[in-house]
């Protein structure tokens, strides 16, 4: 019976030892899948740092100089467009041209925020660069007045007020077409080439109802 006890106790340590040695086995092949995966997570981590660009050039508008200029230049455009629409205030006579031009304010200034944000986003300032020190160079821009043009509209009154309003407003808005027409056909921002056609399709029916206007009187 001693000897039947004790061949039971033998037995017994030997399948603990045995246990024993399946487990160290075990956590030793978990533990080199764990040096495996921790390669794994570097090569992750490797495509992740790969993929931190994209996403960050997903968040950032991209952009070419074809778009800077172009918001500026707009920028500046509609500025003097809305200056040239608040001389309508106690000088226009025609009901359409006062409806015009408060079309014109309430158009533009939301346009000139959106571009002005863009301009932050891409680092750029709002306004472009002086040039030749004398400011910014009006001439150089499609369809802008000149100091002479704006000071002659401003002394205007009623019914000439209303055609040299019509009729520099119309050079104004051609002049806009053509700065959108550039960006559509060189800039790469699909939200600023978006506001050039929309710029060019909103201005273009303005400048077929102006120079109806312009035609009756």
């Amino acid at each position: 019976m001693r000897s039947s006890a004790l061949s039971s106790v033998v037995l017994r340590r030997g399948l603990l030892a045995g246990a024993a040695v399946t487990a160290t086995l075990v956590l030793s092949a978990c533990g080199g899948d764990g040096t495996s995966s921790g390669t794994g997570m570097n090569h992750g981590g490797t495509s992740s740092t790969s993929d931190a660009p994209a996403s960050a050039a997903a968040g950032a508008a991209p952009s070419n100089d074809a778009d800077v200029t172009f918001a500026q230049s707009m920028i500046e455009h509609h500025r003097q467009a809305i200056e040239m629409a608040a001389m309508a205030d106690g000088r226009a006579s025609d009901a359409e041209v006062k409806d015009l031009a408060t079309k014109v304010r309430a158009a533009q200034q939301p346009e000139i925020d959106t571009m002005t944000q863009w301009l932050t986003a891409w680092g750029k300032p709002a306004a472009m660069p002086s040039m030749g020190g004398h400011g910014t160079d009006h001439g150089s821009m499609p369809g802008m007045m000149s100091e002479k043009d704006m000071a002659k509209l401003e002394d205007a009154q009623g019914a000439a007020f209303d055609k040299q309003f019509l009729a520099l407003m119309i050079a104004h808005h051609e002049g806009a077409v053509e700065v959108a027409q550039e960006e559509t056909a060189q800039g790469s921002s699909p939200d600023a080439k978006t506001l050039a056609q929309k710029i060019m399709t909103d201005q273009q029916a303005e400048i077929a109802t102006m120079k109806k206007i312009l035609e009756g009187r």
